[in-house]
């Protein structure tokens, strides 16, 4: 049983090596990963240019309602 279990790992993890070494003439997928973390920055920018002002109002609404708790004036 041992040696059969010995004989399973040593060629799974053959196929494993193989898998995972490049092959020859293969550069890899990078120009994807550019692409997309690219889209994900303009994307970041996008939302964030169109969010920002009501972002800042809701920020500026939220203030002004809990200005009056314990601030000196009539928050009573």
């Amino acid at each position: 049983m041992a040696r059969i279990t010995a004989a399973l790992v040593v060629g799974y993890l053959g196929w494993w090596d193989r898998r995972r070494a490049p092959r020859r003439g293969e550069r890899g997928d990078v120009p994807g990963w550019v692409m997309v973390t690219v889209m994900t920055a303009a994307l970041v920018v996008a939302i964030a240019t169109i969010a920002t002002p009501a972002l800042q109002n809701m920020f500026t609404t939220a203030i002004s309602k809990v200005a009056g708790i314990g601030g000196g004036g009539d928050g009573g």
